[in-house]
């Protein structure tokens, strides 16, 4: 009979300590946030205790906190007018936070920008867990690597690095998985252009594809909105229509 999120939860602080940075229980999971410098341990004690057992690594999901909770365009019911589209002004959503077309500047190095989370199973206690961990540099987020642990992390990480430039230290192979190896910057940051930063194409007279310079004009065409997961929502929270 598997524990309780809660009891998880509690089991997991009173083990730990000022390990953990924050734990909560969202989604039906137990979640915890712990500090850069105690990933590799308590990854491992999550690993080997007995009584956790996290004997599976399922993913590690790179992510940019960039802007994180602001949305462009709030309503609360369909509208058949649209929204405006492209439109210049102060916003979350515009290309290149940070760059030549920026609008919004993004708070420098504050610590919590950049961040892996990693989602355990244990097959024995038949109990899920997500950690989340915060490097400690905005401007060159590095973690520890969990590849001696969980060998599965080798391309996850990989793929963390690629997207969002999130350094493991330790990793015996750290290289791009997803783009090309002369790939600029990393696309999921939230300050990555959205046309990119070059463009490919195939010259007739060198008789090989080239790279230039990106030539399309920069555009949001699609706002910037934050959606609840209806799977989660609690019905008698929820005003009942025409009451």
């Amino acid at each position: 009979m598997p524990r309780s999120v809660e009891k998880l939860r509690e089991h997991i602080e009173s083990l730990f300590g000022e390990q953990i940075v924050a734990s909560a229980c969202a989604y039906d999971e137990a979640e915890i946030e712990v500090s850069p410098g105690a990933l590799y341990a308590v990854m491992q004690q999550l690993r080997d205790e007995a009584s956790l057992d996290f004997n599976l690594l399922l993913d590690i999901a790179g992510v940019d906190y960039a802007t994180y909770g602001q949305d462009e365009w709030m309503t609360d019911e369909a509208s058949n007018t649209g929204f405006s589209r492209g439109v210049d002004g102060f916003s979350a959503g515009r290309l290149g936070l940070t760059g030549i077309y920026g609008l919004q500047p993004i708070e420098s190095n504050t610590g919590r920008r950049f961040a892996a989370v990693y989602h355990l199973l244990s097959t024995t206690h038949n109990q899920r867990l997500r950690v989340r961990c915060f490097a400690a540099d905005d401007d060159l987020p590095m973690l520890d690597s969990i590849v001696p642990l969980w060998t599965s992390a080798n391309w996850q990480e990989r793929e963390a690095f690629d997207l969002y430039g999130i350094l493991f230290n330790g990793h015996p192979d750290l290289r791009r998985i997803l783009t090309d190896y002369g790939f600029v910057g990393h696309p999921f940051r939230k300050d990555f252009p959205l046309i990119g930063n070059v463009e490919v194409r195939y010259d007739e007279n060198r008789g090989r594809v080239v790279y230039e310079p990106v030539s399309i004009e920069p555009r949001v065409l699609v706002p910037r909105v934050i959606h609840d997961d209806n799977r989660y929502a609690d019905p008698a929270a929820e005003e009942a229509p025409n009451a």
